[in-house]
């Protein structure tokens, strides 16, 4: 709001109050050089203006028509009303700034300027002028600056409210791309466990006919695996079907489960895409991807494709990136930074994500944490995927 809505602030309005009513006391004790001390008048009439703006504080209304009767009552009786007239044009201005309805606003400045007037009342016309300038200071002022502060205030309002929009617009954002993201997390999952099962049930198929002389209680079990497993495929496949509803999905989130040693050549394609959109990459994989689980060479896959896209949409077609990927100790180390040169290219390769909230959701889900920020004058991203852990023993 500044420093203007600071000074004005309407918790602040006793303390303005009090401030100036010890204002007035002082200009009455002290006086102007040369002026005679006040009269019994004056302070019969300042000392009912000091306590009712203190009482009325909150009323601002109230208060300026019981400081526009006590100017008018000081016209005809004091030759000095600055006390009077402060009094009433202060809270014009308390007024202007407070009131819920502007029309309240005008008819309070209509009438402290028509108390205002009645003192012109038979004077000379040079008087009557001088007068009528005098209003500038009395009534158009503290309108003036009233009317700033509401605008002030109004404004102020206004810009946090469209910051909360925009934050609560980023809050929800954020949420529909981790949602997206997870989904197509579940999407890929659902894959590799379809592919699996599908393997363990044609295996046990293919047990059970090239052992034909099993025991009995062998047998039975293989048909049971075998029936266990094929419903368990048919139930994935109907989750499959449900999960790629065209409806539900957007972009490349409904991307299939790759093969494990595929892994090597779709990371290069990801790199072929990123030079035909102008980008120069410059591409380190290690082979031991090949041998990586379905689930994190799937991650390393969709987080070089959004890396690489964002390389493309913001370091420029002229910028170079580079490609890290290696293994150690189970352990995936991945990393893409640019140099952050370059215009932006008319074409972009499209990624399977929702930008850095999706990668580092997708890289949380595994047990990893994201690193993502500028480097020099480009930008870099990496991560390390722990190492998969024995799956659990099942009875």
């Amino acid at each position: 709001m500044g420093w203007v809505g600071r000074l004005f602030d309407a918790r602040d309005t006793l303390a303005r109050i009090l401030l100036l009513d010890l204002s007035g006391i002082g200009y009455l004790v002290v006086g102007v050089h040369g002026r005679p001390g006040p009269t019994g008048t004056q302070w019969a009439l300042a000392v009912p203006a000091f306590l009712l703006a203190l009482l009325c504080h909150r009323r601002p209304l109230l208060n300026l028509l019981l400081q526009s009767a006590l100017l008018a009552a000081a016209f005809p009786l004091v030759d000095d009303v600055m006390i009077n007239q402060v009094g009433a044009s202060w809270a014009l201005l308390e007024l202007t700034m407070r009131a819920t309805r502007p029309r309240t606003i005008w008819l309070g400045a209509g009438l402290l300027a028509a108390v205002d007037l009645t003192n012109l009342i038979g004077e000379p016309v040079r008087t009557a002028l001088t007068g009528l300038f005098g209003l500038a200071v009395t009534v158009c002022l503290p309108l003036l600056l009233g009317l700033v502060v509401r605008t002030t205030r109004e404004l102020s309002r206004q810009a946090e409210e469209r910051a909360e929009a925009d934050r609560r617009r980023r809050e929800s954002e954020s949420r529909a791309a981790r949602a997206d993201e997870r989904g197509a997390i579940a999407r890929e999952l659902h894959d590799v466990l379809a592919h699996h099962v599908a393997s363990m049930v044609l295996r046990v198929g293919v047990a059970r006919h090239v052992l034909p002389d099993l025991d009995p209680r062998v047998g039975a079990v293989f048909d049971d695996v075998h029936a266990t497993g094929t419903a368990a495929l048919t139930d994935l496949r109907r989750l499959v079907a449900v999960l790629r509803d065209p409806d539900g999905v957007r972009g490349d989130a409904a991307l299939t489960a790759i093969e494990p040693s595929a892994l090597p050549a779709a990371l290069g394609a990801a790199v072929d895409r990123a030079r035909q959109a102008g980008v120069v990459v410059e591409a380190d994989v290690d082979p031991a991807v090949g041998a990586l689980d379905a689930v994190r060479g799937q991650a390393v896959l969709r987080l070089t494709q959004e890396a690489l896209t964002n390389v493309a949409k913001h370091a420029g077609a002229a910028a170079r990136a580079q490609l890290t990927v290696s293994v150690e100790d189970g352990a995936v180390h991945w990393a893409v930074s640019d140099d952050g040169r370059g215009a932006a290219p008319a074409g972009v390769p499209s990624g399977g994500g929702h930008g850095i909230v999706g990668m580092r959701e997708r890289v949380e889900v595994l047990g990893g944490r994201l690193e993502a920020g500028p480097t020099g004058s480009g930008w870099r991203v990496r991560t390390v995927l722990p190492a998969a852990g024995p799956a659990p023993d099942t009875p």
